[in-house]
Protein backbone atom coordinates (compact mmCIF):
# COMPACT_ATOMS: atom_id res chain seq x y z
CA UNK A 1 0.00 0.00 0.00
CA UNK A 2 1.43 3.40 -0.99
CA UNK A 3 2.02 6.16 1.53
CA UNK A 4 -0.17 9.25 1.13
CA UNK A 5 1.14 12.78 1.22
CA UNK A 6 -0.77 13.38 4.46
CA UNK A 7 1.11 10.51 6.06
CA UNK A 8 4.41 11.78 4.71
CA UNK A 9 3.69 15.21 6.09
CA UNK A 10 2.79 13.80 9.49
CA UNK A 11 6.04 11.80 9.60
CA UNK A 12 8.16 14.82 8.80
CA UNK A 13 6.28 17.00 11.28
CA UNK A 14 6.85 14.50 14.10
CA UNK A 15 10.54 14.31 13.26
CA UNK A 16 11.38 17.91 12.47
CA UNK A 17 8.87 19.80 14.57
CA UNK A 18 8.36 17.54 17.57
CA UNK A 19 11.90 16.13 17.68
CA UNK A 20 10.72 12.51 17.87
CA UNK A 21 13.08 9.76 16.75
CA UNK A 22 12.46 7.02 14.20
CA UNK A 23 11.40 4.42 16.77
CA UNK A 24 8.91 6.77 18.40
CA UNK A 25 7.37 7.68 15.04
CA UNK A 26 7.12 4.00 14.06
CA UNK A 27 5.34 3.22 17.31
CA UNK A 28 2.89 6.09 16.86
CA UNK A 29 2.11 5.64 13.15
CA UNK A 30 2.41 1.85 12.79
CA UNK A 31 4.72 2.28 9.80
CA UNK A 32 8.01 0.42 9.55
CA UNK A 33 11.33 2.12 10.27
CA UNK A 34 12.53 1.82 6.66
CA UNK A 35 9.52 3.73 5.34
CA UNK A 36 9.89 6.46 7.98
CA UNK A 37 13.61 6.90 7.31
CA UNK A 38 12.89 7.15 3.56
CA UNK A 39 10.54 10.09 3.95
CA UNK A 40 12.55 11.79 6.69
CA UNK A 41 15.57 11.91 4.38
CA UNK A 42 13.68 12.61 1.16
CA UNK A 43 14.73 15.83 -0.51
CA UNK A 44 12.89 15.66 -3.84
CA UNK A 45 9.15 16.02 -3.73
CA UNK A 46 8.59 16.79 -7.37
CA UNK A 47 5.66 14.94 -8.88
CA UNK A 48 6.85 11.70 -10.49
CA UNK A 49 6.95 11.59 -14.25
CA UNK A 50 3.97 9.82 -15.85
CA UNK A 51 4.53 6.12 -16.45
CA UNK A 52 4.96 4.94 -19.99
CA UNK A 53 1.76 4.14 -21.78
CA UNK A 54 0.80 0.49 -21.67
CA UNK A 55 2.32 -1.63 -24.35
CA UNK A 56 -1.25 -2.63 -25.22
CA UNK A 57 -1.78 0.87 -26.67
CA UNK A 58 1.05 0.55 -29.19
CA UNK A 59 1.73 -1.84 -31.96
CA UNK A 60 4.02 -4.66 -30.99
CA UNK A 61 5.65 -7.55 -32.86
CA UNK A 62 3.64 -9.79 -30.57
CA UNK A 63 0.24 -8.34 -31.53
CA UNK A 64 -0.45 -10.81 -34.34
CA UNK A 65 0.28 -13.74 -32.03
CA UNK A 66 -1.79 -12.53 -29.07
CA UNK A 67 -5.04 -14.14 -30.28
CA UNK A 68 -3.25 -17.52 -30.36
CA UNK A 69 -1.79 -16.98 -26.88
CA UNK A 70 -5.21 -15.92 -25.61
CA UNK A 71 -6.72 -19.09 -27.08
CA UNK A 72 -4.17 -21.29 -25.27
CA UNK A 73 -4.56 -19.49 -21.95
CA UNK A 74 -8.35 -19.46 -22.23
CA UNK A 75 -8.31 -23.23 -22.86
CA UNK A 76 -6.18 -23.59 -19.73
CA UNK A 77 -9.17 -22.59 -17.63
CA UNK A 78 -10.69 -26.00 -18.49
CA UNK A 79 -7.44 -27.90 -17.95
CA UNK A 80 -6.05 -29.15 -14.63
CA UNK A 81 -3.99 -26.51 -12.82
CA UNK A 82 -0.78 -28.47 -13.26
CA UNK A 83 -1.29 -28.80 -17.01
CA UNK A 84 -1.57 -25.12 -17.84
CA UNK A 85 0.85 -23.12 -19.97
CA UNK A 86 3.82 -21.40 -18.41
CA UNK A 87 5.44 -18.45 -20.19
CA UNK A 88 8.30 -20.75 -21.27
CA UNK A 89 5.86 -23.27 -22.74
CA UNK A 90 4.01 -20.51 -24.62
CA UNK A 91 7.29 -19.17 -25.99
CA UNK A 92 8.42 -22.65 -27.12
CA UNK A 93 5.08 -23.40 -28.81
CA UNK A 94 5.18 -20.08 -30.64
CA UNK A 95 8.68 -20.86 -31.93
CA UNK A 96 7.63 -24.35 -33.02
CA UNK A 97 4.10 -23.70 -34.33
CA UNK A 98 3.64 -20.03 -35.29
CA UNK A 99 4.86 -18.93 -38.72
CA UNK A 100 6.92 -15.74 -38.69
CA UNK A 101 7.31 -15.62 -34.90
CA UNK A 102 10.35 -13.48 -34.01
CA UNK A 103 9.80 -12.05 -30.54
CA UNK A 104 11.90 -12.14 -27.39
CA UNK A 105 11.04 -14.37 -24.46
CA UNK A 106 10.84 -11.26 -22.25
CA UNK A 107 8.08 -9.78 -24.41
CA UNK A 108 6.12 -13.05 -24.37
CA UNK A 109 6.57 -13.54 -20.62
CA UNK A 110 5.35 -10.01 -19.88
CA UNK A 111 2.19 -10.50 -21.92
CA UNK A 112 1.50 -13.98 -20.50
CA UNK A 113 1.86 -12.62 -16.95
CA UNK A 114 -0.58 -9.79 -17.66
CA UNK A 115 -3.04 -12.05 -19.44
CA UNK A 116 -2.90 -14.70 -16.70
CA UNK A 117 -3.68 -12.05 -14.10
CA UNK A 118 -6.69 -11.06 -16.15
CA UNK A 119 -7.78 -14.71 -16.37
CA UNK A 120 -6.82 -15.34 -12.74
CA UNK A 121 -4.69 -18.34 -13.64
CA UNK A 122 -2.11 -19.40 -11.09
CA UNK A 123 1.50 -20.10 -11.94
CA UNK A 124 3.10 -23.43 -11.26
CA UNK A 125 5.77 -23.92 -8.66
CA UNK A 126 9.49 -23.98 -9.33
CA UNK A 127 11.85 -26.85 -8.58
CA UNK A 128 15.04 -27.45 -6.57
CA UNK A 129 18.01 -29.48 -7.84
CA UNK A 130 19.65 -32.33 -5.94
CA UNK A 131 23.02 -33.98 -6.61
CA UNK A 132 23.49 -37.77 -6.88
CA UNK A 133 25.92 -40.31 -8.31
CA UNK A 134 25.70 -41.52 -11.92
CA UNK A 135 23.39 -44.47 -12.47
CA UNK A 136 20.99 -43.61 -9.63
CA UNK A 137 17.32 -42.89 -10.35
CA UNK A 138 14.19 -41.66 -8.62
CA UNK A 139 10.59 -42.75 -9.39
CA UNK A 140 7.28 -41.03 -8.81
CA UNK A 141 3.81 -40.61 -10.30
CA UNK A 142 2.13 -37.43 -11.50
CA UNK A 143 -1.48 -36.70 -12.40
CA UNK A 144 -2.68 -35.50 -15.80
CA UNK A 145 -5.62 -35.68 -18.19
CA UNK A 146 -5.40 -37.16 -21.66
CA UNK A 147 -7.69 -38.24 -24.49
CA UNK A 148 -7.26 -41.70 -26.02
CA UNK A 149 -9.30 -42.37 -29.14
CA UNK A 150 -11.64 -39.51 -28.15
CA UNK A 151 -12.22 -40.77 -24.59
CA UNK A 152 -11.19 -38.45 -21.75
CA UNK A 153 -9.13 -40.07 -19.00
CA UNK A 154 -9.45 -37.54 -16.20
CA UNK A 155 -6.85 -37.37 -13.44
CA UNK A 156 -4.98 -40.29 -14.97
CA UNK A 157 -1.39 -41.04 -13.95
CA UNK A 158 2.05 -40.93 -15.49
CA UNK A 159 5.26 -42.48 -14.22
CA UNK A 160 8.45 -40.43 -14.17
CA UNK A 161 11.91 -41.96 -13.79
CA UNK A 162 14.52 -39.25 -13.32
CA UNK A 163 18.31 -39.37 -13.11
CA UNK A 164 19.43 -36.67 -10.64
CA UNK A 165 23.08 -36.69 -11.70
CA UNK A 166 22.35 -35.67 -15.29
CA UNK A 167 18.85 -34.25 -14.71
CA UNK A 168 17.59 -36.54 -17.46
CA UNK A 169 14.15 -38.03 -17.14
CA UNK A 170 11.50 -40.14 -18.88
CA UNK A 171 7.75 -40.42 -18.50
CA UNK A 172 5.12 -43.01 -19.38
CA UNK A 173 1.41 -42.23 -19.39
CA UNK A 174 -0.97 -44.72 -17.82
CA UNK A 175 -4.50 -45.09 -16.54
CA UNK A 176 -3.69 -45.52 -12.86
CA UNK A 177 -1.03 -45.93 -10.18
CA UNK A 178 -1.24 -49.66 -9.48
CA UNK A 179 1.58 -52.20 -9.51
CA UNK A 180 1.00 -53.09 -13.17
CA UNK A 181 1.31 -49.43 -14.22
CA UNK A 182 4.49 -49.02 -12.17
CA UNK A 183 6.23 -52.15 -13.44
CA UNK A 184 5.18 -51.75 -17.09
CA UNK A 185 6.34 -48.13 -17.11
CA UNK A 186 9.74 -48.92 -15.59
CA UNK A 187 10.34 -51.90 -17.90
CA UNK A 188 9.50 -49.74 -20.94
CA UNK A 189 12.05 -47.12 -19.81
CA UNK A 190 14.70 -49.76 -19.01
CA UNK A 191 14.30 -51.23 -22.49
CA UNK A 192 14.49 -47.78 -24.07
CA UNK A 193 17.76 -46.84 -22.35
CA UNK A 194 19.13 -50.41 -22.65
CA UNK A 195 19.97 -50.69 -18.98
CA UNK A 196 18.81 -50.66 -15.36
CA UNK A 197 19.57 -48.06 -12.66
CA UNK A 198 21.76 -49.34 -9.83
CA UNK A 199 19.31 -48.00 -7.27
CA UNK A 200 15.90 -46.33 -7.45
CA UNK A 201 14.38 -44.07 -4.80
CA UNK A 202 10.68 -44.57 -4.03
CA UNK A 203 7.93 -43.15 -1.83
CA UNK A 204 6.37 -45.37 0.81
CA UNK A 205 3.37 -45.95 -1.44
CA UNK A 206 1.01 -48.75 -0.46
CA UNK A 207 1.44 -50.13 -3.97
CA UNK A 208 4.92 -51.24 -2.89
CA UNK A 209 5.29 -50.97 0.91
CA UNK A 210 3.12 -53.12 3.14
CA UNK A 211 4.72 -52.04 6.43
CA UNK A 212 7.27 -49.52 7.72
CA UNK A 213 9.36 -51.32 10.33
CA UNK A 214 10.63 -49.54 13.41
CA UNK A 215 14.24 -48.65 12.78
CA UNK A 216 13.79 -47.81 9.11
CA UNK A 217 13.16 -51.15 7.43
CA UNK A 218 10.39 -51.87 4.95
CA UNK A 219 8.22 -54.87 4.19
CA UNK A 220 7.35 -54.84 0.49
CA UNK A 221 5.00 -56.86 -1.72
CA UNK A 222 6.12 -60.18 -3.10
CA UNK A 223 5.84 -58.98 -6.73
CA UNK A 224 7.94 -55.88 -6.10
CA UNK A 225 10.60 -57.93 -4.34
CA UNK A 226 10.70 -60.30 -7.32
CA UNK A 227 10.95 -57.36 -9.70
CA UNK A 228 13.92 -55.85 -7.85
CA UNK A 229 15.71 -59.18 -7.65
CA UNK A 230 15.08 -59.80 -11.36
CA UNK A 231 16.72 -56.52 -12.36
CA UNK A 232 19.19 -56.36 -9.40
CA UNK A 233 17.75 -53.01 -8.34
CA UNK A 234 18.50 -51.64 -4.88
CA UNK A 235 15.30 -49.87 -3.74
CA UNK A 236 15.70 -46.84 -1.47
CA UNK A 237 12.67 -45.62 0.47
CA UNK A 238 12.14 -42.09 1.72
CA UNK A 239 11.56 -41.22 5.33
CA UNK A 240 7.84 -40.59 5.96
CA UNK A 241 6.76 -37.04 5.06
CA UNK A 242 10.18 -36.27 3.56
CA UNK A 243 9.44 -35.83 -0.13
CA UNK A 244 12.31 -33.36 -0.40
CA UNK A 245 14.70 -36.32 -0.20
CA UNK A 246 13.84 -37.14 -3.81
CA UNK A 247 13.39 -33.56 -4.96
CA UNK A 248 14.77 -34.23 -8.42
CA UNK A 249 11.91 -36.46 -9.49
CA UNK A 250 9.36 -34.27 -7.69
CA UNK A 251 10.46 -31.38 -9.88
CA UNK A 252 10.86 -33.52 -12.98
CA UNK A 253 7.21 -34.59 -12.61
CA UNK A 254 6.18 -30.94 -12.86
CA UNK A 255 8.66 -30.09 -15.60
CA UNK A 256 7.59 -32.94 -17.89
CA UNK A 257 3.92 -32.19 -17.30
CA UNK A 258 4.39 -28.57 -18.35
CA UNK A 259 6.56 -29.40 -21.37
CA UNK A 260 5.17 -32.70 -22.66
CA UNK A 261 1.55 -32.77 -21.47
CA UNK A 262 0.49 -29.23 -22.34
CA UNK A 263 -1.89 -28.87 -24.09
CA UNK A 264 -3.84 -31.91 -22.88
CA UNK A 265 -2.61 -34.79 -25.11
CA UNK A 266 -4.91 -36.35 -27.71
CA UNK A 267 -3.95 -39.60 -29.42
CA UNK A 268 -5.38 -42.86 -30.76
CA UNK A 269 -3.25 -45.44 -28.94
CA UNK A 270 -1.53 -45.21 -25.55
CA UNK A 271 1.26 -47.65 -26.42
CA UNK A 272 2.26 -45.63 -29.49
CA UNK A 273 2.02 -42.36 -27.56
CA UNK A 274 4.34 -43.67 -24.86
CA UNK A 275 6.91 -44.55 -27.50
CA UNK A 276 6.67 -40.99 -28.85
CA UNK A 277 7.09 -39.58 -25.31
CA UNK A 278 10.32 -41.52 -24.79
CA UNK A 279 11.66 -39.94 -27.97
CA UNK A 280 10.53 -36.48 -26.84
CA UNK A 281 12.39 -36.95 -23.54
CA UNK A 282 15.58 -37.76 -25.46
CA UNK A 283 15.17 -34.55 -27.46
CA UNK A 284 14.60 -32.56 -24.25
CA UNK A 285 18.06 -33.61 -23.03
CA UNK A 286 19.63 -31.56 -25.83
CA UNK A 287 19.96 -28.52 -23.57
CA UNK A 288 22.42 -27.22 -21.02
CA UNK A 289 22.30 -28.55 -17.48
CA UNK A 290 21.01 -25.85 -15.15
CA UNK A 291 23.88 -26.26 -12.66
CA UNK A 292 26.90 -27.54 -14.57
CA UNK A 293 30.05 -25.40 -14.45
CA UNK A 294 31.18 -26.63 -17.86
CA UNK A 295 27.84 -25.78 -19.50
CA UNK A 296 27.47 -29.39 -20.65
CA UNK A 297 24.25 -30.69 -22.13
CA UNK A 298 22.05 -33.02 -20.10
CA UNK A 299 22.54 -35.60 -22.86
CA UNK A 300 26.33 -35.57 -22.24
CA UNK A 301 25.87 -36.10 -18.52
CA UNK A 302 23.29 -38.80 -19.17
CA UNK A 303 25.95 -40.79 -21.03
CA UNK A 304 27.75 -41.00 -17.68
CA UNK A 305 24.50 -42.27 -16.14
CA UNK A 306 24.18 -44.89 -18.87
CA UNK A 307 27.78 -46.04 -18.36
CA UNK A 308 26.86 -47.05 -14.80
CA UNK A 309 23.61 -48.85 -15.64
CA UNK A 310 23.23 -52.55 -14.99
CA UNK A 311 22.69 -54.79 -18.06
CA UNK A 312 19.20 -55.92 -18.95
CA UNK A 313 18.43 -59.51 -17.89
CA UNK A 314 18.28 -62.14 -20.61
CA UNK A 315 14.79 -63.21 -19.55
CA UNK A 316 12.00 -60.58 -19.72
CA UNK A 317 9.98 -59.92 -16.57
CA UNK A 318 6.25 -60.65 -16.76
CA UNK A 319 4.63 -57.53 -15.31
CA UNK A 320 1.10 -59.00 -15.33
CA UNK A 321 -0.69 -59.98 -12.15
CA UNK A 322 -2.14 -63.52 -12.01
CA UNK A 323 -4.98 -64.32 -9.65
CA UNK A 324 -8.33 -66.13 -9.44
CA UNK A 325 -11.91 -65.01 -8.96
CA UNK A 326 -15.20 -66.75 -8.22
CA UNK A 327 -18.11 -65.86 -10.51
CA UNK A 328 -21.71 -65.35 -9.43
CA UNK A 329 -24.81 -66.98 -10.90
CA UNK A 330 -24.58 -64.64 -13.91
CA UNK A 331 -20.99 -65.62 -14.66
CA UNK A 332 -19.61 -62.29 -13.39
CA UNK A 333 -16.93 -61.37 -10.84
CA UNK A 334 -15.58 -58.24 -9.15
CA UNK A 335 -12.13 -56.74 -8.62
CA UNK A 336 -10.74 -53.78 -6.68
CA UNK A 337 -12.70 -54.51 -3.49
CA UNK A 338 -15.98 -54.86 -5.40
CA UNK A 339 -15.63 -51.54 -7.20
CA UNK A 340 -15.30 -52.98 -10.72
CA UNK A 341 -17.31 -55.85 -12.23
CA UNK A 342 -16.51 -58.01 -15.26
CA UNK A 343 -18.30 -60.75 -17.18
CA UNK A 344 -16.84 -64.18 -17.84
CA UNK A 345 -19.34 -66.51 -19.51
CA UNK A 346 -22.63 -68.22 -18.55
CA UNK A 347 -20.76 -71.49 -18.98
CA UNK A 348 -18.62 -70.46 -15.97
CA UNK A 349 -21.36 -69.50 -13.48
CA UNK A 350 -20.55 -69.89 -9.79
CA UNK A 351 -17.10 -71.27 -10.43
CA UNK A 352 -13.45 -70.19 -10.21
CA UNK A 353 -11.74 -68.56 -13.18
CA UNK A 354 -8.12 -67.58 -13.69
CA UNK A 355 -7.24 -63.94 -14.36
CA UNK A 356 -4.29 -62.25 -16.06
CA UNK A 357 -4.34 -58.55 -15.20
CA UNK A 358 -2.25 -55.88 -16.93
CA UNK A 359 -2.45 -52.10 -16.72
CA UNK A 360 -4.90 -52.06 -19.63
CA UNK A 361 -6.65 -55.46 -19.73
CA UNK A 362 -8.32 -58.12 -17.59
CA UNK A 363 -8.04 -61.49 -19.35
CA UNK A 364 -10.37 -64.25 -18.11
CA UNK A 365 -9.11 -67.84 -18.52
CA UNK A 366 -10.33 -71.34 -17.72
CA UNK A 367 -8.54 -73.86 -15.48
CA UNK A 368 -6.19 -74.76 -18.35
CA UNK A 369 -5.28 -71.07 -18.86
CA UNK A 370 -7.17 -70.85 -22.15
CA UNK A 371 -8.64 -67.41 -22.78
CA UNK A 372 -12.41 -67.10 -22.36
CA UNK A 373 -12.79 -63.36 -22.83
CA UNK A 374 -10.71 -60.20 -22.42
CA UNK A 375 -11.83 -56.80 -21.15
CA UNK A 376 -10.42 -53.30 -21.10
CA UNK A 377 -9.47 -52.73 -17.48
CA UNK A 378 -11.78 -50.43 -15.55
CA UNK A 379 -10.56 -47.33 -13.73
CA UNK A 380 -12.30 -44.60 -11.78
CA UNK A 381 -16.09 -44.36 -11.81
CA UNK A 382 -16.61 -46.89 -14.64
CA UNK A 383 -18.29 -49.83 -12.93
CA UNK A 384 -18.86 -52.76 -15.31
CA UNK A 385 -17.52 -54.44 -18.43
CA UNK A 386 -19.87 -56.88 -20.15
CA UNK A 387 -19.00 -59.03 -23.17
CA UNK A 388 -22.28 -60.30 -24.56
CA UNK A 389 -20.92 -62.65 -27.21
CA UNK A 390 -20.31 -65.67 -24.89
CA UNK A 391 -23.78 -65.18 -23.38
CA UNK A 392 -25.66 -64.96 -26.69
CA UNK A 393 -23.69 -67.87 -28.16
CA UNK A 394 -24.41 -69.99 -25.08
CA UNK A 395 -28.15 -69.29 -24.84
CA UNK A 396 -28.62 -69.72 -28.62
CA UNK A 397 -27.98 -73.43 -28.01
CA UNK A 398 -30.66 -73.52 -25.30
CA UNK A 399 -33.28 -70.95 -26.43
CA UNK A 400 -36.10 -72.45 -24.35
CA UNK A 401 -34.23 -71.62 -21.14
CA UNK A 402 -33.89 -67.93 -22.01
CA UNK A 403 -36.70 -66.66 -19.75
CA UNK A 404 -35.43 -68.65 -16.78
CA UNK A 405 -31.82 -67.69 -17.25
CA UNK A 406 -30.13 -64.68 -15.76
CA UNK A 407 -29.22 -63.65 -19.30
CA UNK A 408 -32.78 -62.51 -20.03
CA UNK A 409 -32.79 -60.21 -16.98
CA UNK A 410 -29.53 -58.58 -18.11
CA UNK A 411 -30.83 -57.81 -21.61
CA UNK A 412 -31.88 -54.26 -22.55
CA UNK A 413 -35.63 -53.75 -22.36
CA UNK A 414 -36.16 -53.49 -26.13
CA UNK A 415 -34.31 -56.77 -26.62
CA UNK A 416 -36.56 -58.43 -24.01
CA UNK A 417 -39.63 -57.12 -25.85
CA UNK A 418 -38.27 -58.40 -29.16
CA UNK A 419 -37.56 -61.88 -27.78
CA UNK A 420 -41.03 -62.04 -26.18
CA UNK A 421 -42.65 -61.29 -29.56
CA UNK A 422 -40.61 -63.88 -31.44
CA UNK A 423 -42.09 -67.21 -32.40
CA UNK A 424 -40.75 -69.97 -30.16
CA UNK A 425 -39.33 -71.81 -33.16
CA UNK A 426 -37.42 -68.68 -34.25
CA UNK A 427 -35.77 -67.77 -30.91
CA UNK A 428 -32.73 -69.99 -31.34
CA UNK A 429 -32.04 -68.62 -34.80
CA UNK A 430 -32.67 -65.04 -33.66
CA UNK A 431 -30.16 -65.48 -30.84
CA UNK A 432 -27.61 -66.83 -33.31
CA UNK A 433 -28.18 -63.81 -35.53
CA UNK A 434 -27.71 -61.47 -32.55
CA UNK A 435 -24.47 -63.28 -31.67
CA UNK A 436 -23.25 -62.87 -35.26
CA UNK A 437 -24.09 -59.17 -35.27
CA UNK A 438 -22.35 -58.71 -31.91
CA UNK A 439 -19.26 -60.48 -33.19
CA UNK A 440 -19.17 -58.27 -36.31
CA UNK A 441 -19.68 -54.77 -34.95
CA UNK A 442 -20.35 -55.04 -31.22
CA UNK A 443 -23.34 -55.49 -28.96
CA UNK A 444 -24.47 -51.87 -29.28
CA UNK A 445 -25.05 -52.31 -33.02
CA UNK A 446 -27.10 -55.45 -32.32
CA UNK A 447 -29.19 -53.50 -29.80
CA UNK A 448 -29.78 -50.67 -32.28
CA UNK A 449 -30.88 -53.18 -34.91
CA UNK A 450 -33.33 -54.72 -32.45
CA UNK A 451 -34.65 -51.26 -31.55
CA UNK A 452 -35.44 -50.66 -35.22
CA UNK A 453 -37.02 -54.12 -35.54
CA UNK A 454 -39.28 -53.46 -32.55
CA UNK A 455 -40.32 -50.11 -34.07
CA UNK A 456 -41.24 -51.82 -37.36
CA UNK A 457 -42.74 -54.90 -35.64
CA UNK A 458 -40.38 -57.15 -37.60
CA UNK A 459 -39.74 -60.21 -35.45
CA UNK A 460 -38.35 -62.83 -37.83
CA UNK A 461 -34.59 -63.53 -38.19
CA UNK A 462 -34.44 -62.59 -41.88
CA UNK A 463 -35.90 -59.14 -41.20
CA UNK A 464 -33.41 -58.67 -38.40
CA UNK A 465 -30.49 -59.43 -40.73
CA UNK A 466 -31.88 -57.17 -43.45
CA UNK A 467 -32.27 -54.27 -41.02
CA UNK A 468 -28.68 -54.78 -39.87
CA UNK A 469 -27.38 -54.78 -43.45
CA UNK A 470 -29.32 -51.63 -44.22
CA UNK A 471 -27.71 -49.84 -41.27
CA UNK A 472 -24.23 -51.34 -40.95
CA UNK A 473 -23.35 -53.17 -44.18
CA UNK A 474 -20.39 -51.64 -45.95
CA UNK A 475 -21.93 -51.13 -49.40
CA UNK A 476 -19.80 -48.87 -51.58
CA UNK A 477 -21.56 -46.07 -53.44
CA UNK A 478 -20.11 -45.85 -56.95
CA UNK A 479 -19.93 -42.44 -58.61
CA UNK A 480 -21.74 -41.96 -61.93
CA UNK A 481 -19.70 -42.32 -65.10
CA UNK A 482 -19.35 -38.93 -66.72
CA UNK A 483 -16.50 -39.08 -69.27
CA UNK A 484 -17.97 -40.81 -72.31
CA UNK A 485 -14.72 -40.40 -74.20
CA UNK A 486 -13.07 -43.00 -71.97
CA UNK A 487 -15.85 -45.57 -72.45
CA UNK A 488 -15.24 -48.44 -74.93
CA UNK A 489 -17.08 -47.87 -78.20
CA UNK A 490 -19.20 -50.61 -79.81
CA UNK A 491 -18.29 -51.38 -83.44
CA UNK A 492 -21.32 -50.90 -85.67
CA UNK A 493 -21.56 -53.11 -88.77
CA UNK A 494 -23.78 -51.50 -91.42
CA UNK A 495 -26.68 -53.56 -92.76
CA UNK A 496 -26.43 -54.41 -96.50
CA UNK A 497 -29.58 -55.45 -98.39
CA UNK A 498 -27.66 -57.92 -100.56
CA UNK A 499 -28.41 -61.68 -100.34
CA UNK A 500 -25.86 -62.82 -102.95
CA UNK A 501 -23.39 -64.13 -100.37
CA UNK A 502 -26.16 -65.84 -98.44
CA UNK A 503 -27.41 -67.58 -101.62
CA UNK A 504 -23.93 -68.83 -102.39
CA UNK A 505 -23.54 -70.25 -98.91
CA UNK A 506 -26.85 -72.06 -99.09
CA UNK A 507 -25.93 -73.62 -102.45
CA UNK A 508 -22.70 -75.00 -100.97
CA UNK A 509 -24.80 -76.64 -98.27
CA UNK A 510 -27.06 -78.34 -100.81
CA UNK A 511 -29.99 -76.01 -100.45
CA UNK A 512 -31.90 -74.61 -103.38
CA UNK A 513 -33.62 -71.28 -103.72
CA UNK A 514 -37.30 -71.49 -104.16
Amino acid sequence: MSTTMDQIHHIRELFYQQDKNISQIASETGLNRKTISKYVDMEDFNSPLPTAASAELHESKLDSFKPLINEWLQADKLAPRKQRHTAKRVFKRLKDEADGFDCSYRLVASYVKTRKEELRLKRTDGYIPLNHFPGEAQADFGTADFYENGKLHQEAKYLVLSFPYSNGGFLQLNYGENMECLLEGMVAIFNHISGVPTEIWFDNTRTIVTEIIKGGGRNVTERFRRFCEHYRIKPIFMNPESGWEKGNVENKVGYLRRNELVPVPRFDDLVEENQHLLGHCEIDMQREHYDDDSNRFISELFEEDKARLLPLPSVPFDTAHYTTATTDKYGKFTLDAGKHRYSASPAFCETAVNLKITSSHVIVMDKDMHEIVRHRRLYGSDHERMDWLPYLTYIARKPRSLRNSGIYDMMPQTMQIYMDNCESKDRGRVLKVLAELTDRTGFSSAVKTVDEAVRLNATDPDSLQNLYRRTYADVPILPPLENEALLPQQKVIPFRNDFTLLDAALKKGGATNG
